[in-house]
């Protein structure tokens, strides 16, 4: 049996595994409140509330759209021309220097062209107070996100480039195995090691908030090491919290925003649905579904190699070396255009699972409603969004979708 079928075979099996996956792990079930319900959430919201927050979404949809079409266009025309080889090719002859630095040359055109936007989008944010940060501090933070996604993209070609190379008949097998490994450990460090980068974490002061948060936390069987206040406000009006890391490295992380601006019960309201993620091992699902799809883009990649066409368009003699850095970002750009409303979808049936599991933990309703009232004010949401944009988009369930399903939780528990 040749490489290319056994390639072929394993990316039918990553395909089924991960949609198994899915089909099991994820509540598809779930269904948003009644249109009617939902219409009369709206309407208790305060009118200037919900003015202002769409007000600020057609003020910042242009600038997203812009920069999501020219990246997309710039990432074409790098990698399904042979510019992208070209710039690559800038970095001689020696292959490492070709993957590492070629690779990031290429990524780094893309950021430059569309940092643009970025501005346009957080002269928005500042405008309407949401952003706090002034523009150097903001470009501190640009400049270590730029250095994170170097030494991990960085590193992450050179090895693919290196398996290709040393492995050349099997190098797909080996990258498929190292791109799902990959996943799975991100998952496990990115909060030890790289949310300290961007925030800094000190524990909740003893007192009845940490105290009611450990033991909801208990109440729910899930255990945590400690819960960490992050200084969110030093860039941001928004508030929110999470639960992150696995086992010994699980902790509750509530914004120094959200204690300032709502109610210690509200804070609670919100732990608990973070806390229904951890329950419902929402993490390990998603990082399952990521090692799944990033083994098969793998595979995938290793199969579009024998689309001579394509490789003529991107002036390069094979997939497997360097100078197609470019056309796989471009793969990679018109794969996530596609995959997109797929995963926009799973993570608003995952949200709302965690919404049900909140109003069972706390079985108070009214502070779930008053809860996302507060959020949707203080983060500028539209509580009711474009219908096509929330399908194609939304992470989470609208507003007022989340406070028809609480009503009508409350009217199930009467």
């Amino acid at each position: 049996m040749t490489p290319r079928l056994v390639a072929v075979l394993v990316l039918v099996v990553l395909i089924v595994a991960a949609g198994l996956t899915a089909l099991v792990m994820v509540p598809w079930r779930s269904v948003p409140a009644p249109r009617a319900d939902q219409l009369d959430a709206l309407r208790e919201l305060p009118a200037d509330q919900v003015s202002r927050g769409r007000a600020f979404h057609a003020e910042l949809r242009p600038a997203t759209y812009a920069s999501l079409a020219i990246g997309l266009v710039i990432a074409l025309v790098l990698g399904l021309t042979s510019l992208g080889a070209k710039v690559v090719m800038l970095f001689g002859g020696n292959w490492a220097a070709r993957a590492a630095l070629g690779g990031l040359a290429v990524l780094l055109i893309s950021s430059v062209l569309t940092l643009p936007f970025s501005v346009w989008r957080r002269t928005i944010l500042r405008r309407y107070g949401l952003s706090t940060q002034g523009w150097g501090g903001w470009a501190v933070d640009l400049l270590k996100g730029y250095a994170v996604s170097a030494v991990l993209g960085g590193l992450a070609l050179l090895a693919f480039y290196a398996v290709a190379r040393y492995v050349p008949d099997w190098w797909w097998a080996a990258s498929a195995a190292g791109a799902a490994g990959l996943a799975v450990l991100l998952s496990f460090v990115f909060p030890v090691i790289f949310e300290p980068i961007f925030n800094k974490f000190t524990p909740m002061a003893e007192g009845p908030l940490r105290t009611e948060l450990l033991t909801l936390a208990a109440d729910d069987r899930v255990p945590v090491r400690d819960v960490l206040v992050a200084d969110a406000s030093r860039r941001t009006r928004a508030v929110n919290a999470y639960v992150s890391g696995f086992g010994a490295t699980r902790r509750i992380v509530v914004y120094d925003t959200l204690i300032d601006r709502a109610e210690p019960a509200e804070v609670r309201s919100v732990v608990a649905h973070e806390l229904g993620h951890a329950k419902l091992r929402d993490v390990v699902t998603g990082t399952v579904l990521g090692a799944l799809g990033a083994a098969a883009a793998v595979v995938a990649v290793y199969l579009l190699g024998f689309w001579h066409g394509l490789l003529s368009l991107a002036g390069v003699a094979s997939i497997a070396e360097p100078r197609s850095v470019a056309l796989l970002l471009a793969v990679a750009a018109l794969a996530g255009l596609v995959t997109g409303p797929a995963q926009s979808l799973v993570s608003r049936k995952v949200e709302a699972r965690a919404d049900a599991h909140a109003l069972a933990l706390t079985r108070d309703p009214d502070t779930f409603v008053a809860t996302h009232a507060r959020l949707s004010a203080i983060n500028l949401s539209d509580p009711d969004p474009n219908r096509i944009e929330h399908l194609l988009f939304a992470s989470h369930p609208s507003t007022v979708q989340r406070i028809a399903a609480a009503k009508a939780y409350a009217r199930g528990a009467q």
